[in-house]
């Protein structure tokens, strides 16, 4: 398969990646390519920025959540010969788990994928240190990825000298230049971004970049750069593969050999997991999964909706914001991250939903809720971050389905990768582990210590989640394919929810 391809890459955060590569996106799409992005690492807010510009669904992929070949599955799956596909790398090209392995990092990726890697390096402030800098990373360039160069916020006097330096003393393509943009900013908070649907006008905001943009770039050196992207052959696709190998027990890897884990004494297991869509023979074999979908909750990875629906489910969107109860026939629900927390005031003034809730909850209805849709289960949220005006202390009632009340900290409470292991089989099978992200700023007095989570980089351990009979609740982000089982039980709990709902035994 042929896919034109390059990664947009960074120094280090900040130096304007997600912006570019929107433009990016932008500018292909207006050449009449046939493009798709993806987003290195567990971000959920920079794939919203690619889905504005696309009006398509944008991916993650992430080396630390899943093996190189189902990876390479993930990516490949959906795509055709012809396609151009723009991955978007995360923090800085080399920075892996715990800042200093490769898994995980932009690198990674882009040897896996085979794609070449496209430096945008902040120039703001720098004469010729700025080829020091490229220099080093194309040392660390142990595969040779790395095929241009864009230096942001460069003035265009300054690049006309620095130019040709890096061109002749380095032997790398300078696909351009962009300008400092000081009346164009996408803005941040304690997430990272805020949310496209924020911001007004803002596919004209990215559509004006992309017009800047293109005037300041050559793109003939880019799509050259990405034609010699070498095809993709041997890896199938996810939704064509009938079996699936994934590593679900325990993982050697590099960022093991340090550090004590289970790893030393437990065995290695690797199974064939079978991700085959199920064959529904008729609608009332389907399950239907209710999905919190709105400015509340909007924190889902791709994968995990789709595999979900490759095991029998159809979803069911619906507000918690702005309706008044759960969908008709739900047979479990899943609520996703976001920022409830913003939405607090609205969120408790809908009862009705609320109280919708909490019944089917206590009624055994098998839910998911991750990090926001945790908190909205609980019974109060406290200390509401207000943006402009500091920490207001506010309580307002949620759905109550969950004794337990989540405050604000004020600064990170956990962040980074996890594998979690359940106490007692549940939503996993005994022995297995399921990859996750966490990245919250809110706490709670009732966490959950039914799981193990176990820092990777480190071994550190920890309690958490709520993983009893039908739910499976706490602050943990969830990467289904790093453990299939994981969705197929969820369908299971809610084909047998469906089965004593129709039989009447609830």
């Amino acid at each position: 398969m042929k896919i034109d391809r390059f990664m947009i890459a960074a120094p280090k955060s900040g130096s304007g990646k997600t912006m570019i590569t929107c433009a990016m996106l932008q500018l292909l799409k207006g050449r009449g390519k046939k493009v798709a992005s993806y987003k290195c690492g567990p971000d959920y807010i920079d794939p919203m920025f690619h889905r504005k510009v696309l009006d398509v669904p944008s991916k993650n992929l992430d080396t630390f959540f899943t093996d190189e070949r189902t990876t390479m599955q993930l990516f490949t799956d959906g795509r055709a010969d012809g396609d151009f596909a723009v991955l978007e790398g995360v923090m800085g090209l080399y920075d892996g788990l715990g800042g200093i392995y490769e898994q995980g990092s932009s690198y990674h990726l882009a040897k896996v994928t085979h794609t070449p890697i496209i430096l945008v390096v902040d120039a703001k402030g720098m004469g010729k240190s700025v080829l020091a800098l490229i220099a080093g990373f194309l040392q660390y360039d142990t595969q040779h990825l790395i095929k241009g160069v864009l230096l942001n916020r460069m003035s265009k006097g300054y690049y006309d000298i620095i130019q040709p330096l890096i061109e002749q003393e380095l032997s790398l393509k300078v696909a351009g230049y962009f300008p400092e943009q000081k009346d164009i900013m996408l803005e941040s908070r304690h997430l990272g971004l805020v949310m496209p649907d924020e911001l007004d006008d803002i596919k004209e905001q990215l559509c004006e970049i992309a017009d800047r943009l293109e005037k300041t770039i050559d793109m003939e050196v880019l799509l050259d750069i990405a034609a010699e992207a070498e095809e993709i052959g041997g890896c199938g696709n996810a939704d064509r593969d009938e079996h699936q190998t994934i590593n679900i027990g325990c993982i050697k890897n590099e960022f093991t050999q340090n550090v004590k884990t289970d790893c030393e004494t437990q065995y290695q297991t690797t199974k064939i997991v079978n991700i085959k869509q199920m064959q529904i023979k008729n609608e009332d074999d389907a399950v239907n999964i209710a999905v919190a979908m709105d400015e509340a909750f909007c924190f889902y990875y791709e994968d995990n909706l789709r595999l979900l629906e490759k095991y029998g489910a159809k979803l069911q969107y619906f507000s918690p914001l702005d309706d008044t109860e759960l969908p008709d026939n739900c047979d479990a629900l899943l609520i996703g991250g976001g920022y409830p927390e913003l939405y607090a005031k609205e969120l408790s003034e809908n009862i009705s939903m609320r109280d919708s809730i909490k019944t089917a909850f206590k009624n055994g209805l098998p839910t998911v809720a991750e990090c926001g849709g945790f908190m909205y289960l609980h019974t109060y949220i406290h200390n509401i971050c207000e943006e402009n005006s500091g920490v207001q202390d506010h309580v307002f009632n949620m759905a109550g389905a969950l004794d337990g009340e989540c405050y604000f900290k004020g600064k990170l409470v956990r962040f980074g990768y996890i594998e979690l292991e359940e106490k007692h089989s549940n939503f996993l099978l005994p022995g297995e582990k399921i990859r996750a992200h966490e990245f919250h700023y809110y706490d709670s007095n009732n966490s959950g210590q039914d799981c193990i989570a176990v820092k990777p980089a480190t071994g550190r351990k920890y309690d958490c989640v709520i993983s009893k009979d039908n739910y499976w609740i706490g602050f943990p982000h969830l990467y289904y394919p790093s453990n299939p089982h994981f969705a197929e039980n969820f369908v299971k709990k809610a084909q047998e929810y469906r089965k004593n709902k129709n039989g009447k035994l609830i």
